[in-house]
C-alpha cells in the first residue's frame, strides 16, 4: 500500500540523512503506526487533533502523541507548526534536520502520500 511505502521510505531516509526526529502527521495513526514497527532509533512524533487517536498512540514502540492544534489546511502554515511543536517537546533543535510525512490534499484520512525534509528554522530566515 502507499501508506507502507511512504512509511519505509521515512525510515530509510531518517536512518541515511541523520535525522533527528520524524513527525508524522496523522488523523487516524496509521501513519506512526507503520513508522514504528520498524526497528528505528530515530523518534517518531505523530501529530493529530484527534485525542482518541493520540491516546492509541501511546502504545505504540517510539511514537510520543502531540495533539495538532491547528486548524488550517494551508501547507506551509502547518509546517511551521510541526517545527515548533517539535522544537517545544524536545525533539529538534534550530538546523536540525527532521522529517515529515503528510497527506495530500491535506485533511484527508488515510492518504499520506507525502515526505518532506525540513532544516528547523529555515522558513523563518528571509
Amino acid at each position: 500500500t502507499t501508506l507502507f511505502r511512504s512509511a519505509m521510505a521515512a525510515v530509510y531516509t531518517a536512518q541515511h540523512l541523520n535525522i533527528k526526529a520524524i513527525a508524522a502527521l496523522t488523523q487516524s495513526g496509521s501513519a506512526a503506526l507503520w513508522i514504528s514497527r520498524s526497528n528505528t532509533s530515530v523518534p517518531i512524533y505523530a501529530l493529530s487533533p484527534e485525542s482518541a487517536t493520540r491516546r492509541r498512540l501511546k502504545l505504540y514502540r517510539g511514537v510520543y502523541p502531540c495533539p495538532m492544534e491547528i486548524t488550517s489546511h494551508d501547507r506551509d502554515e502547518i509546517l511551521a507548526y510541526t517545527e515548533d511543536e517539535l522544537i517545544r517537546q524536545g525533539g529538534a533543535q534550530l538546523d536540525d534536520l527532521i522529517l515529515i510525512t503528510i497527506g495530500e490534499p491535506i485533511g484527508n484520512a488515510g492518504s499520506t502520500n507525502t515526505l518532506k525534509i525540513v532544516k528547523v528554522g529555515e522558513h523563518r530566515k528571509s
